[in-house]
């Protein structure tokens, strides 16, 4: 019984991709009636890019050609307003982006209002909201793991894990337990044996949530009482109350999802790839120190 739920648990995750659905979707909006004098059909309605399939993580070129009809597709729109996001992104002199190298609205999003960060001043906030079971950020961790090697001493990176349902609390609290015993070797660890080993490392349950991850710390060297204090710690118990507001506050609608102080949000596909979104983070950053 135990082997068909972790199986039933397992597919589960197969089925899940890393984006937020919705359970009913608003219902269509009818289109506007056309002119007397206009005989032509109305133009097709515009559809976004869908999710890829959990199993299968897009590679970095599938990724960028993503983004690029997304950009083609912005590029058929008209000219916005002087409220235009590229009006809202400006930077002030002497902390513009490369010259044609990015562009505000495309390979990365303002965040209008900007939201409070939680570091010292002359630092800039990189934040990665992430799930332990999705597989583009498994994908994407090797490319965050050399960049935070080579990262300015300025930039504080921070992990926020995504609290969509719970599954993804219950990852958030296995997380945030695994960053209080000091053990973010682990970390990786865990999106391994859920993305390639098909481990789900939750359950039906908190309590067997909370077993399946006890059992998988004990075998990595972590004793049960010391991953019990942690589980139940204040300060885990205030880091997954955070992540769920800071979800909220970002609009998490997909992972991974790079927040740049504050101010901006990117992603892989918006970027063109994993090295590509590397460095636009790089980039970003450093345009927010020199303001």
């Amino acid at each position: 019984m135990h082997m068909i739920r972790t199986l039933a648990l397992a597919a589960l995750l197969a089925l899940c991709a890393c984006a937020r659905h919705d359970p009913t979707p608003p219902p269509p909006v009818a289109p506007a009636p056309a002119p007397a004098t206009n005989t032509q059909s109305p133009a097709a309605p515009q559809t976004g890019a869908l999710p890829a399939p959990a199993g299968a993580a897009q590679s970095e070129s599938q990724q960028a050609a993503a983004s690029q009809e997304s950009v083609e597709t912005e590029g058929e729109r008209p000219a916005r307003s002087d409220t235009s996001l590229e009006q809202i992104a400006e930077l002030p002199a002497g902390a513009q982006l490369p010259d044609g190298k990015w562009q505000p609205g495309v390979n990365y999003q303002p965040l209008v209002p900007a939201q409070p960060t939680s570091v010292a001043a002359g630092k800039v906030e990189v934040i990665e909201v992430f799930w332990l079971a999705c597989p583009h950020c498994y994908a994407l961790e090797p490319f965050i793991r050399n960049w935070l090697k080579t990262k300015p001493a300025y930039v504080e990176f921070v992990r926020v894990p995504v609290m969509w349902g719970p599954v993804h609390r219950a990852h958030a609290r296995f997380y945030y337990t695994l960053e209080a015993l000091g053990r973010d070797d682990l970390v990786t660890k865990a999106m391994e044996a859920i993305s390639t080993q098909h481990t789900p490392l939750a359950g039906n349950t908190e309590e067997e949530s909370s077993r399946v991850e006890q059992n998988f710390a004990a075998r990595n060297g972590v004793s049960a009482d010391d991953f019990a204090k942690a589980y139940n710690s204040f300060t885990v118990n205030s880091n997954v109350q955070r992540a769920e507001q800071l979800t909220q506050r970002y609009h998490v609608e997909g992972v991974p999802l790079m927040v740049v102080n504050g101010k901006y949000t990117t992603d892989v596909a918006k970027a063109g790839g994993e090295a590509k979104l590397m460095e636009l983070l790089s980039d970003l950053v450093a345009a927010e120190h020199r303001r």
